[in-house]
């Protein structure tokens, strides 16, 4: 993954006032904990307007991609809240969700915000990082749900 990508597309959504939570692999990177992926994990507060603003800093970071204007609002507020956008130059996919189930949504997740770089990020504790793989049926999951664990000393079941 471009880091310099990543860096550029969470630069625009902090000067855009996007309200989001980093969560998956790469947030597990800015704690410190390298994993690959191949995708941008963003837990988006659901509003039209928030979306709005998505749209207008995914447009800042990659001008002229017609898939941005594809995000609508319908779509993320909708029975199924989730949108993969691939900018057409990149090989980077961002993961694009107003909500995990009944599970996880933009204001019940525990977040914290720290800088990278000089960019704001708005970063899922590794608490919350812990919950989201430790609840899931999938082994692949549930193990990566452990590094955070160990690594951040996480109560089991919290």
């Amino acid at each position: 993954m471009d880091q310099a990508e990543v860096l550029r597309i969470l630069r625009e959504l902090d000067r855009a006032g996007v309200e989001y939570v980093l969560i998956g692999a790469t947030a597990m990177g800015v704690h410190g904990v390298v994993r690959g992926t191949e995708d941008v994990d963003l837990l988006l507060k659901a509003t039209a307007t928030n979306i709005s603003r998505l749209r207008a800093a995914l447009a800042a970071a990659y001008p002229g991609d017609p898939g941005v204007q594809k995000i609508r609002s319908d779509d993320l507020l909708g029975d199924y809240p989730a949108v993969r956008f691939g900018p057409a130059d990149s090989d980077l996919y961002l993961d694009l969700l107003a909500k995990l189930g009944e599970f996880a949504s933009f204001e019940s997740v525990e977040a914290v915000t720290t800088v990278v770089e000089g960019v704001r990020v708005r970063v899922a504790s590794p608490r919350t990082l812990y919950r989201l793989k430790a609840g899931t049926l999938w082994p692949f999951d549930q193990r990566h749900a452990a590094v955070p664990r160990r690594r951040f000393d996480v109560e089991e079941g919290v």
